[in-house]
């Protein structure tokens, strides 16, 4: 197994696990009552929110709207995209 298939067969899976778990912290958002520190709600919340924390210091929420979980989507899908799409580095690098 190569470097590059091994990067690729490590980070699809985290790549995609991590969007899964922004959608459902968007989803979340639209559920206050939701108390992100009990099961099964935790689950979610505490691998991303250390991604959230220091974007929200940048990107102040909007109209009362915490974007921040959006905008860790696009990131997430671009890298994977970037990475591992049709045309991606790695998918490149299998190929050679």
């Amino acid at each position: 197994m190569t470097g590059a298939n091994l990067a690729a067969w490590i980070l699809g899976p985290v790549l995609g696990l991590m969007t899964f778990l922004f959608i459902f912290r968007i989803i979340l958002t639209w559920y206050p009552q939701a108390d992100l520190n009990r099961l099964p709600f935790n689950l979610v919340a505490w691998p991303t929110e250390p991604f959230l924390v220091p974007l929200r210091k940048i990107v102040p929420p909007m109209g009362g709207v915490d974007i921040t979980p959006i905008i860790w989507v696009g990131i997430f899908s671009l890298l994977r995209e970037i990475l591992l799409g049709q045309q991606g580095l790695l998918t490149m690098l299998n190929r050679v």
